[in-house]
């Protein structure tokens, strides 16, 4: 009977191998295979019955039963029996040759099944295979090639029937006609010779240890015969392929008489092939086995096809492999390892073949001759070592290669030489300088695109692996060493090496560093025998410039410092305890850092100092005087790198200051003033610097040299040179002189200041303005050229700054002050107006700033125009355009902003040092009357910056300020008048920088006053807190900045000065800036409300200019100034002001709801107001029923126009935050009339009139919100709610979306039910009233309000707070009394409110539980319920009960209960399938007393319960974990329970195969006899309309079956379930029929 299931369960498996879909097809398979895990033997005999009666199956499905079978044998190989193999055998066999068609799919895994069985019964298989290997009859292609699988998968088994195989096979080929069949047997050949080779390498394991080579020769040479001659020539070019990866497996086993009888055919015969294929893999590794076995024979006429050979390979290599292309890298192996057996035999002819390629033209055959000679190299080092002169000197030509390709393979060559000793023969020098040339290749500029299929190599990636080379030459190839030391200092000094300095001096402290540990630390570096190396001082010169760029070229600055450091013996023997201490830090210094962050003027200081601790060490003049001299040498050298060079001029100027030799400091002087090259300005600056650096220890032979070269021939020589060329003339001597000019300043600011001040207005200033062409006390002859300019102004403030820095500054008159400052007055003025391109304006003012502090005093003329010409030369400047799009533009606006920032600082600095010469208040008046026009310009980027420089000048004046005596600030309100409007103007900057104006004015005034400079005022200190606010543009904020700033100026400015703050600030309003204009009317109504009583008789005139200021502009500041107004009105005439507003036109415009909020100011009044609005509200009617012709019978509702306004007032009103107090005090009647407003406008519209006037309001922007009845009630309530204190309330409402829910005719309800809720936790003491208020609404005639007023009352029920008020009974009764309300709404809602008790009074539940529970039972059985709305809401509000009812209460409709909610599990509403499994869950808790009836509902809900966790809603799934939690305990199964309490938490995801194994294993541990039941239930649902759930049915019954046991098993219908199976794998969903598949091969467990 087993049998026979068996046989039919895998019968129904391959029936539906028809399955199109690759992943059933894919899990039949598996299924097929699962079978045979268990009956190996009994599957395969079914699955040969099969395929013997289904003749006519079509092979794709043959196909899928064969592959199991293969598996199946392959893994159970060890079990099977002889008898069974031979049943596989002779089907495979038969499926393998029934169709004499190649069907390659279909015979394959026929061939591959006999493989298979071949691994343990191959003379089985032999025998059936060689009954179909009949002499003299052409065999099945499938034969043929199941013998050479057979041959590789079982070497030892094969070989001993491959002569006889071969015997009859050698006949056969004649006989192919075919192609295919021709290949085949090539690839049988193929295999066969391998087979016999790697049986012959391992006769030690073999079977038959005598069989030889020669056992097989004669055949596989008749064999070769009939390729060679025969097939190789054919016209189809896989055959030919076919036939060549024969040949050279097949010419190991010729004889080798005959190999070599054959090879002056063989060889040129496979040569040609390359010819006619493009794909040369296969080509290259027969050729190479044919050269290996003729080489093992010691073959003589290799040697005659030596040049075809060569000539044929070259190219091959030539074409560079496409990485993408796997077999062409292959290629390349395979003929490099036959170059590599030519070599080995004959070394001469092959250089002498490969050496003269590298002259070719051709770069593709340069490099691959290259690559060519890296093998040979490599692999044949005992041939070549005798030719390694003859390789070096062939070199020669491919080191003067261009070409980026040719050089890679060179620096390959270059390693491979040094690997095998190349590189210490003569010549050897020259390959290692290559390999350096390549390091130091600069990088190319990136493309902007590059082609995607571009192999160009860059100068970068030859860069690359030249680095890496040269240092894993210098680290890993010992016998490298003395190569590379220390010849490669060699390439330290040169310049054009400079980009390879980083990787050099890497090897090079590698190599220093294994010469140390060797003991040679002392002679380091041996001149004596190294005579082209750099000296010490060239070498320290170098390494030290180069450093002084840290982070260019890889970072070579650590690199140069750390060789600098390991040569300080080398360099001078006093240098070791230094150098050992410095150089470390240095380097630290450079790691700590980055590019960005590290200081340039700070790193060179330190290695100038570094300098100067060496020349202190060494103290040997000698020594120093070479140093310089070096120094001065390699000067040209760094023409192209002025930053370096600008270096190695402070390095000579400091050098030369520790010289003690005057002549040669001179001499040095005077060849660094002949070599300059004055048209770079970095090379001014540098020579300017070496000279203002020497002039520290060397002033007189400094100012003595500079006075020598003007007078020198050289410079005369030189401007009669350039007077030839007049268009350069003037040019060149300007710059020579602007050098000398700023020579002097460096000087000046560098020397000595007690030897330098006696000097400066005798000799360098005299001397300055000779070389700048200016008479002082003549006639001024302007220069043009910029930099001449530039450098007077440099040197001058120089000047200045030593005269300032000096020790005697104080008893320095400076005579020439005033003219210096008129002249630096008259450059400023010079400069364009309408842009900033140059520092002149920048560099002239510091200097000014300097000048100023010098004595005597400017007189005032002088003061006056300095500062107009620096003011309007800098803040009348045109903003900053933002930078463009291109490169060059974006730059160029890069530095104008920096310019402009610096000279922007240089102008704040002038200023203070002016101001500081009197600082006083009239110092201080005077300087902003020069000020006040830029402050108030009309220009934005005038005011930003006279703000801003304003705010410096009075921060600074503060600093400061020493009051000696109490003196009046008599300016104080006209400079507060001119800055605290600024506070609100449009430029963000500026409010910032005039509240720090205000701040220190505030705190000037209070010094004045006579308090200390450190007292700190609480209330000045608040503007401080105030500037954040004024960061973004949000009139609130600044409104209530200003608010605050008017306080803190009411409060501090003197009694006297507060009449003229009030008029300056009135002329404010005209300002031009909106929001200055807006500051001056927070500052006026400040003043007002301070001084009403005395400006009583202004009032109606104040009025009068705010309406009309409200009427002309609609600005925040005009609105502010009018509810200030209004109020004022309001409190004499209140009932007037009301009548007046509430005739306005609605919607109101924003002025009018101005003057509304300004109502809220007072409580007392503001409570009359909304009393009178309440009325009004209340005395109408909210809507009117209207005709609506378009809907015939139909009708609309129309609000009526007084309560909408009202409620519109209502809503200004309390949206001011002052009218707090008074809504707190209207609360329950404010809360309930506009609940009921809100409840009788969902759904009401405008009248036609209000309508059109509302759209076109809203189109022209002056509603401020909706006028639509239901909205505008929302709105009402909502600011209410917040200005009633229950903000809270309104808070969380508005999260939950309440208040759109609210004004929405379908969820009203729901919104009111947020509202409810949100009202319980946040505003409990105010519900007692509000409660009263409304249970009369629970009768009235609306339904929306009987509606709105349950669902309140619901969603109260649900919080403990009514029954802390004592409401509990009252609400709960009220809502028992509408279950039978018309309305199936409030019906519902009515359920809901009771269910809701459980969570908000759970106490009460055991009291009331037998009612409630009627009132559910009854909700369940509601008959005017047809979309089960109530049922549904009854179900919920049952699962909130059942946790607090008395048991006794629910036992008796425990059963009705759970059966009546059965038919909701599956209902295609999810809602309806929450709730019930939700309910069900716990309902599950009462089954204890009545534990078998209950145990029995559970069953007959379990499968349904387990098959919706794949339920495609989220929470129908949530609902059956819950059901399954509670359900588990009353199951009697401790596993399952445990189970259901671990997986099937809300917040773990869910593998659901895995939990379902586990589950089913459970269910038949303990509930085997179920198992025919579950498998029903499950059953029924094949036919789910959910595909995933139709897809967990047949897998549930999939692991039912594998954990059931023997003993069970028969309670299952397997014809029934085998049927329904069957039926469903016909699904139309390929999901399913996985599953389906999966499930069949599982039953083999019941079988």
């Amino acid at each position: 009977m087993t049998e026979s299931r068996i046989k039919r369960l895998a019968t129904t498996l391959m029936d539906a191998t028809t399955d199109k879909d690759p992943l059933v097809q894919e899990q039949i398979y598996k299924a097929l295979c699962e079978l045979g895990e268990s009956e190996p033997e009994e599957i395969l005999n079914a699955c040969d019955e099969y395929l013997r009666q289904h003749d006519k199956l079509a092979y794709p499905h043959r196909v899928i039963i064969l592959k199991a079978m293969e598996t199946v044998v392959k893994n159970n190989i060890a079990l099977l029996d002889k008898s069974t193999a031979k049943v596989v055998i002779f089907l495979a066999s038969n499926e393998m040759t029934k169709s004499k068609e190649v069907i390659r799919d279909w015979q394959q895994a026929a061939s591959n099944v006999l493989v298979a069985v071949g691994q343990r019964f191959i003379n089985k298989v032999m025998e059936e295979v060689l009954s179909k290997f009949q002499p003299g009859i052409l065999p099945h292609y499938f034969v043929v090639q199941t013998f050479a699988n057979l041959s590789v998968s079982n070497v030892f088994g094969m070989v001993p029937f491959l002569n006889s195989i071969l015997g009859t096979m050698l006949p056969m080929l004649g006989m192919a006609k075919q192609d295919h069949m021709k290949s085949v047997f090539c690839y049988a050949l193929q295999h066969f010779s391998e087979s016999i080779q790697e049986y012959l390498a391992n006769l030690d394991k073999a079977p038959d240890p005598t069989v030889r080579k020669d056992t097989f020769s004669n055949e596989i040479f008749s064999a070769y015969e009939v390729l060679f001659t025969g097939w190789l020539q054919h016209r189809e070019a896989k055959l030919r392929l076919a036939v060549v990866e024969a040949l050279g497996p097949m010419s190991h086993l010729l004889p080798g008489d005959k190999l070599e009888e054959q090879l002056p055919k063989l060889i040129p015969g496979i040569l040609a092939l390359y010819k006619k294929h493009t794909e040369a893999f296969y080509i290259s590794k027969s050729l190479c086995q044919i050269l290996e076995a003729s080489v093992n024979i010691g073959s003589r006429s290799l040697d005659v096809q030596l040049d075809p050979l060569l000539g044929t390979l070259h190219p091959q290599i030539c074409a560079p492999a496409d990485p993408a292309v796997p077999l062409t890298v292959k290629n390349h192996t395979e003929v490099l390892r036959c170059f590599t057996v030519l070599a080995c035999s004959f070394p001469d002819r092959v250089l002498a073949f490969l050496l003269p390629k590298l002259e070719s033209s051709g770069e593709r055959t340069r490099v691959g001759t290259l690559l060519i000679m890296r093998q040979i190299i490599n692999s044949a080092p005992s041939q070549m070592e005798i030719k390694k002169p003859f390789i070096l000197s062939s070199m020669r030509l491919p080191l003067q290669d261009g070409n980026n390709k040719v050089k890679r393979a060179l620096v390959q060559v270059i390693s491979a030489m040094a690997h095998h000793g190349y590189l210490e023969q003569p010549g050897g020098e020259a390959m290692v300088e290559f390999l350096v040339r390549q390091c130091a290749l600069p990088s190319e500029p990136q493309p902007k695109k590059q082609p995607a299929d571009a192999d160009d190599l860059t100068s970068d990636g030859v860069r690359s692996i030249s680095v890496n080379t040269l240092f894993l030459l210098s680290t890993t190839v010992d016998r490298m060493n003395n190569v590379l030391w220390p010849y490669l200092l060699e390439f330290v000094t040169p310049i054009p090496f400079t980009n390879a300095l980083t990787p050099l001096c890497k090897s090079l402290l590698h190599l220093a560093v294994k010469k140390q540990e060797e003991g040679d630390n002392a002679s380091l570096i041996r001149y004596d025998l190294n005579a082209n190396l750099p000296s010490p001082h060239a070498l320290t010169t170098r390494l030290l410039v180069v450093s002084s760029q840290p982070y260019v070229g890889d970072g070579r600055g650590a690199a140069a410092l750390r060789l600098l450091s390991v040569l300080r013996c080398s360099v001078h023997p006093a240098l070791e305890q230094l150098w050992s201490k410095k150089v470390p830090l240095l380097v630290e210094h450079i790691e700590e850092n980055t590019e960005k962050p590290l200081s340039q003027k700070e790193w060179e200081e330190k290695l100038l100092l570094f300098l100067r601790e060496t020349l202190a060490v060494v103290s040997d003049n000698t020594w120093i005087c070479h140093f310089v001299t070096e120094m001065c040498r390699q000067l040209s050298s760094y023409n192209g790198v002025p930053t370096e060079k600008n270096f190695l001029y402070k390095c000579i100027g400091t050098t030369l200051g520790a010289c003690a030799s005057k002549d040669l400091v001179q001499k040095q002087l005077q060849e660094l003033l002949e070599m300059a090259r004055y048209h770079e300005e970095v090379e001014r600056e540098g020579l300017a610097s070496c000279f203002g650096i020497c002039a520290i220890n060397h002033l007189e032979e400094t100012l003595a040299k500079l006075e020598d070269f003007v007078k020198s021939d050289v410079f005369k020589k030189s401007v009669g040179l350039f007077s030839i060329f007049k268009d350069r003339s003037d040019n060149e001597v300007e710059k020579i002189k602007s050098t000398l000019i700023l020579c002097y300043g460096y000087v000046a600011m560098y020397a000595p200041k007690e030897l330098v001040l006696s000097r400066i207005e005798a000799d360098i200033l005299k001397n300055i303005f000779q070389y700048f062409n200016t008479k002082v006390l003549g006639i001024k002859v302007e220069t043009k050229d910029l930099t001449l300019k530039l450098c007077l102004i440099r040197s001058i403030c120089m000047i200045s700054q030593a005269i300032y820095n000096g020790a005697k500054c104080g008893d320095f008159v400076f005579s020439r002050k005033a003219e210096l400052v008129a002249q630096m007055v008259e450059f400023i003025k010079a400069e364009p107006l309408e842009t900033m391109r140059t520092p002149v304006r920048q560099r002239a003012m510091i200097t000014c700033t300097y000048l100023v502090f010098l004595e005597p005093h400017l007189g005032d003329p002088d003061r006056t125009e300095l500062l107009d010409t620096c003011l309007g030369s800098v803040l009348a400047l045109p903003p900053l355009e933002p930078a463009r799009d291109r490169d060059e533009d974006g730059g160029d606006a890069g530095h104008r902003e920096v310019l402009y920032g610096d000279t922007i600082s240089a102008l704040k600095d002038l200023l203070k040092s002016l101001l500081q010469r009197n600082l006083t208040p009239h110092g201080l008046q005077d300087m902003f009357a020069h000020l006040g026009p830029w402050i108030k310009s009309n220009k934005e980027h005038e005011r930003q910056r006279a703000v801003e420089v304003s705010a410096a000048l009075l921060d600074f004046y503060l600093s400061k300020l020493k009051v000696s005596t109490v003196i009046p600030f008599y300016n104080l309100g006209v400079l507060i008048a001119l800055f605290s409007p600024r506070c609100s103007d449009s430029l963000a900057s500026v409010r910032q920088h005039a509240i720090d104006c205000v701040y220190s004015l505030l705190y000037i005034q209070l010094c004045y006053e006579g308090f200390a400079r450190d007292h700190r005022d609480e209330m000045v200190e608040g503007l401080k807190a105030l500037k954040k606010g004024l960061e973004e543009p949000d009139f609130t904020v600044l409104f209530h900045t200003c608010t605050n700033i008017a306080m803190v100026i009411g409060k501090r400015v003197p009694p006297e000065q507060l009449m003229s703050l009030l008029l300056a600030m009135f002329e404010g309003l005209a300002d031009p800036d909106k929001n200055c204009s807006r500051a001056a009317t927070v500052m006026i109504n400040s003043l007002l409300k301070e001084r009403g009583a005395v400006l009583q008789e202004k009032v109606p005139d104040i009025m009068s200019i705010i309406h009309g200021k409200l009427e002309e502009v609609d600005e925040e500041h005009v609105r502010k100034a009018a509810q200030q107004t209004v109020y004022i009105l309001a409190a004499q005439h209140k009932s007037l002001v009301v009548s007046s507003l509430l005739s306005s036109a609605l919607p109101f415009d924003s002025h009018t709801c101005a003057m509304w909020r300004s109502l809220a100011s007072e409580p007392t009044l503001t409570s009359q107001i909304l009393e009178q609005l309440l009325e009004k509200v209340n005395r109408d009617v909210p809507y009117k029923e209207s005709k609506s012709f378009l809907l015939g019978s139909g009708s609309e509702r129309i609000a009526t126009p007084l309560p909408l306004a009202a409620t519109c007032a209502l809503y200004e009103i309390m949206s001011a935050p002052e009218s707090g107090a008074a809504v707190l005090g209207l609360y329950p009647p404010l809360f309930v009339t506009l609940l009921l407003r809100v409840s009788c406008t969902v759904g009401v519209q405008l009248p036609k009139s209000l309508q059109s006037r509302e759209r076109r309001s809203s189109s022209l922007g002056s509603a401020a919100r909706s006028l639509h009845p239901a909205s505008c009630a929302v709105e009402t309530l909502k600011v209410m709610l917040a200005r009633g204190g229950s903000e809270e309330v309104a808070v969380a409402v508005g999260s939950a979306g309440g208040w759109d829910l609210m004004a929405s005719p379908e969820r009203h309800h729901d919104g009111i039910a947020v509202l409810a809720g949100a009202m319980a936790r946040h505003a409990g003491p105010r519900l007692p009233l509000i409660v009263k208020n409304l249970i009369p609404t629970l009768s009235s005639v609306f339904d929306s309000q009987r509606v709105t007023t349950t669902a309140f009352f619901a969603e109260l029920l649900g919080s403990n707070v009514v029954n802390d008020l004592m409401l509990l009974e009252t609400v709960m009764d009220n809502m028992m009394g509408r279950q039978k309300d018309a309305c199936t709404l409030v019906r519902m809602l009515a359920l809901r409110g009771l269910g809701n008790i459980a969570a908000g009074s759970p106490e009460k539940v055991r009291k009331h539980g037998a009612k409630l529970l009627a009132s559910m039972v009854n909700g369940l059985d509601d008959k005017d319920d047809p979309h089960n709305l109530v049922a549904l809401e009854a179900m919920s509000s049952l699962s909130k009960l059942l946790g607090h009812v008395e048991e006794r209460d629910i036992q008796s409709m425990l059963l009705h209960i759970a059966i009546r909610i059965r038919p909701f599990f599956d209902s295609e509403q999810p809602e309806l399938r929450h709730s019930s499994i939700v309910l069900f869950g716990n309902l599950s808790r009462f089954s204890e007393g009545d534990c078998e009836v209950f145990f029995e509902q559970i069953l007959n809900g379990l499968v349904t319960l387990l098959l919706h966790l794949q339920d495609p809603k989220p929470e129908v799934v949530k609902a059956c974990k819950f059901a399954l939690r509670m359900c588990g305990p009353s199951m009697g199964c401790e596993g399952l329970c445990d189970m259901f309490l671990n997986h099937l938490r809300e917040d773990r995801s869910l593998h659901y195969g895995e939990f379902m194994n586990n589950v089913c294993k459970h269910l038949m541990q303990s509930y085997p006899e179920m198992l025919n039941r579950l498998i029903s239930t499950n059953l029924f649902y094949f036919k789910s309309s959910w595909v995933d759930i139709r897809a967990a049915a047949p897998m549930f019954i999939g692991f039912l079956v594998l954990h059931v046991d023997d003993e069970h098993s028969p309670q299952v219908d397997l014809d029934q379930l085998i049927s329904a199976l069957n039926l469903l794998l016909k699904d139309p969903v390929p999901a399913v029929r996985v599953k389906v598949a999966e499930t069949l091969g599982r039953l083999v467990r019941i079988l």
